[in-house]
């Protein structure tokens, strides 16, 4: 991971997105110090932002909503874990 300074990822924003975006992670510092981490957005998250998107769910910021109806078999998790530490 590249470390660059705040001055310099101003001046070089654009160039450093591209290599987040081919998934490349920065780390931004202030006078030496770590103090952000840029990385690519995963996956999932896009994913998640496409189902919001093309209206097939709904998320405020929380937990994705959007899965109404959907019910799960058999035990809970916090059932079976449970169950386990007996």
């Amino acid at each position: 991971m590249e470390h660059i300074g705040i001055r310099d990822l101003k001046n070089k924003l654009s160039s450093c997105l591209s290599r987040v975006q081919k998934g490349e992670r920065i780390i931004v510092t202030d006078h030496g110090v770590e103090v952000a981490i840029i990385t690519p957005v995963s996956p999932e998250r896009r994913a998640m932002l496409s189902l919001v998107k093309d209206g097939r769910a709904e998320w405020s910021g929380n937990k994705p909503k959007g899965c109404d109806g959907v019910k799960i078999k058999g035990k809970s998790i916090a059932e079976t874990v449970m169950e386990e530490r007996q």
